[in-house]
């Protein structure tokens, strides 16, 4: 899990007014910690295309709603532990590549960036919704599989 319960449903009320229940905790923390692997995946890509053997920050591909959210989770002024990120990580399948001291600084605003970007896409997906359901889950789940 990337963040405590408490942390993951104040972060979704304030970025989206959405409630999450104690059933969604463990899908939230999943999803984020897979989406994060993604970007280091293809960060790990950029570094070895331009010949390092460490990722570094500017080799994750950040998009500009990314940016946005990464702005935003700042605004919120919410603190991430990175060592409980760096739990989530270790139990996804290994990089082949080590990160940089700056990348793994940043791990929390990207993780917190994430989370923002969920949850406004639950959001924009139904406006209506206040506690996202399965349906919901499913199709964020397969834009964020076609965006990333």
């Amino acid at each position: 899990m990337v963040m405590g319960t408490k942390q993951l449903q104040k972060l979704f009320r304030s970025a989206a007014d959405l409630d999450v229940d104690k059933s969604d905790i463990k899908r939230l923390g999943d999803f984020i910690g897979e989406r994060l692997r993604d970007l280091l995946v293809l960060g790990q890509v950029s570094a070895s295309v331009n010949g390092r053997d460490i990722i570094d920050y500017h080799d994750v591909p950040i998009t500009p709603g990314l940016q946005r959210a990464i702005r935003e989770f700042r605004e919120l002024d919410e603190e991430l532990s990175l060592s409980t990120i760096l739990e989530q990580l270790a139990t996804l399948p290994p990089l082949k590549m080590g990160v940089s001291d700056m990348l793994e600084q940043k791990l929390p605003e990207l993780v917190g960036g994430i989370t923002v970007s969920l949850a406004r896409v639950f959001r924009t997906v139904n406006p209506e919704v206040k506690n996202p359901g399965g349906r919901e889950w499913e199709q964020v789940e397969e834009i964020y599989r076609i965006l990333l």
